[in-house]
């Protein structure tokens, strides 16, 4: 009887033991090197929202503006259904996601796919490789993402902390622009005049433009904090045309993130960011509540010579008090404190900001920066005029109409995807090899412009065989104005080598490249008058779209595309598209 209760016994305590495996096993599972496949269902739909006293029906995600947020880890497998319900053609992209042998799932419209059509759908299927951070999603088809845009985070492995301070609390905090008009119709009726779009009626925090005259105060983005706790603030700059001054009275932020690549941390006041960019920052709350609301602020830099939407978005930093003292009359009387800005064209500020901006650089996070270059190319970035057909009444001299080129090619999109075209070699009629290395003659880029300032046009692409090392300078011009141009990468992260004033020499300036902890970046401000150069690794075959990330300048034509041929390995290919691709 004893012998058979210690059987018993036994019998039981494994049980218990197997029971105990099978629970923990799964968190086991989702250790380090566990992936998990993430679904999302995107509805594209139209919903009413009311911004300056004024509603208006917008293109939505889900109903939801911003749109929803993509959470992930790092090697997870992100799946989203993009179905297609309203009038207009519609692609996303995920912006600085690298698209490692993906890029059937890019996104943006005419380069990686045909768009999604009305009723139509699309599964976007990627897995985040060796990224961890924040990054964000928008439209990439004509000026949808004016309000079809949400966060992306990505989370480090379970059990992996981040490499400064844990943050009590995680906010997404969006920059936008809102227009009163239909944005579709305003750029539909800036190309037929080939003059310059109207401007964004004001700014915005989240969707919210912040207190105006006359309108609900609900329109204002409210961020509470507790005393002595420390906050990362997610800043995501989907603008359309506007690199924007963020700063929030009276507090300073530690820069520790960029476009999803930790940074050496920095402190600052005031954080510059353009359209494209994620800056991820620390915030420390005041350690005892102070007497007083304090302005949570976003307001453009503007470098060029046309008009701009010089309003500021207003959002409040209100601190929590203790229960006792908590009064809702008492919080309405507190002063409203605003953070000081630099002037909107200050180039110095902005380049001193970014010069401050260099890879951790350690055992942990390498800077990986080629340090031989296989291919070098300098590409002037600006603008031009081009000649209108002759059914078109243009606005501008002799039937002219303003055009932005890189070196003085305005790019043309083409009928069908060119990942399609360079995928089953049907390139002839879509695009051709040809795009040029160098300007096609040189002069003073930042000086007296040349006397003939049209642009020439084409579908024209630059091909690259796999794991070639790439150095490009990209030069502003002063035809018509200089101006900073946010140049946006897809499919690759890029190291900042150098950047300057002026023209760039090609005989004193490569000496002083940092080649050691430069910022890797997937999006890149230009400077006003200057130039900035990267270098990257081809590392990933099929056809990634550059293009300036104001909008007008990529509707004029500011972008072109790189082909990355296959390697010779079977992880060096790019797979055959999905069933589901659309079909133009």
């Amino acid at each position: 009887m004893f012998c058979a209760y210690l059987s018993m016994r036994g019998f039981i305590k494994a049980m218990f033991l197997m029971l105990f495996a099978l629970m923990i096993l799964p968190e086991l599972a989702h250790g380090k090197h566990a992936r998990v496949t993430r679904h999302y269902k995107f509805n594209i739909k139209m919903q009413n929202f009311t911004r300056l006293c004024q509603t208006k029906s917008i293109v939505t995600v889900n109903g939801q503006f911003p749109g929803p947020r993509i959470i992930a880890r790092e090697g997870d497998r992100v799946v989203i259904k993009v179905v297609n319900h309203v009038q207009y053609n519609v692609s996303l992209h995920w912006h600085g996601v690298r698209q490692l042998r993906s890029g059937w799932a890019d996104g943006p419209a005419y380069i990686t796919q045909c768009p999604i059509q009305r009723g139509q759908s699309y599964v976007y299927n990627f897995t985040v490789i060796g990224q961890r951070g924040t990054l964000w999603w928008h439209a990439h088809i004509s000026w949808l993402r004016t309000t079809l845009y949400g966060p992306i985070v990505i989370l480090p492995k379970r059990h992996v902390p981040y490499p400064f301070t844990q943050p009590f609390r995680e906010v997404p905090i969006v920059l936008g622009e809102w227009w009163k008009a239909d944005t579709e119709a305003i750029i539909n009726q800036a190309t037929q005049t080939g003059l310059a779009p109207n401007v964004s009626d004001a700014h915005t925090i989240n969707g919210l433009p912040g207190p105006v005259s006359n309108c609900p105060a609900k329109d204002t983005f409210k961020f509470k904090v507790k005393p002595g706790k420390t906050y990362l603030l997610r800043l995501i700059n989907a603008a359309l045309n506007d690199e924007m001054f963020f700063s929030i009275a009276n507090h300073t932020l530690t820069v520790v993130e960029a476009d999803a690549v930790y940074v050496k941390p920095f402190s600052t006041k005031i954080v510059l960011i353009t359209p494209g960019q994620t800056v991820n920052v620390l915030l420390r709350a005041k350690s005892k509540a102070p007497n007083a609301t304090f302005a949570i602020s976003a307001r453009p830099y503007a470098t060029g010579p046309a008009a701009f939407d010089n309003t500021t978005a207003t959002g409040f930093l209100v601190y929590k008090k203790p229960s006792l003292s908590s009064n809702k009359s008492n919080t309405k009387k507190l002063p409203l404190l605003r953070p000081v800005f630099p002037k909107f064209n200050d180039s110095v500020f902005a380049m001193n900001f970014h010069n401050k901006v260099r890879s951790l650089a350690n055992a942990r996070f390498p800077a990986k920066v080629p340090k031989t270059v296989d291919r070098r190319f300098f590409f002037t970035v600006g603008l031009g005029i081009s000649q209108c057909s002759k059914n078109q009444q243009c606005q501008g001299p002799n039937n002219t109409r303003v055009a932005a080129a890189v070196n003085n090619v305005t790019f043309v999109m083409p009928n069908i995807a060119l990942l399609q075209a360079h995928f089953f070699n049907q390139s002839k009629g879509v695009y051709t090899t040809d795009f040029p290395a160098n300007p096609p003659f040189k002069f003073n880029y930042t000086g007296t412009p040349p006397s003939n300032i049209m642009v020439s046009s084409g579908t024209k692409v630059v091909v690259l065989p796999f794991n070639t090392s790439v150095e490009l300078v990209l030069q502003d011009t002063s035809i018509i104005g200089a101006e900073s141009h946010p140049l946006h990468l897809h499919g690759f992260n890029f190291f900042i080598v150098g950047q300057g004033n002026g023209n760039f020499d090609p005989k004193r300036d490569p000496k002083k490249f940092n080649l050691v902890d430069p910022a890797e970046r997937n999006t890149a401000g230009v400077p006003s008058g200057g130039w900035v150069a990267v270098r990257f690794l081809a590392d990933n075959p099929g056809v990634w779209f550059m293009h300036c990330h104001l909008e007008v300048h990529t509707s004029w034509g500011l972008k072109m595309a790189w082909i990355v041929q296959d390697g010779k390995r079977r992880n060096q290919k790019l797979p055959p598209p999905p069933s589901d691709l659309p079909k133009c």
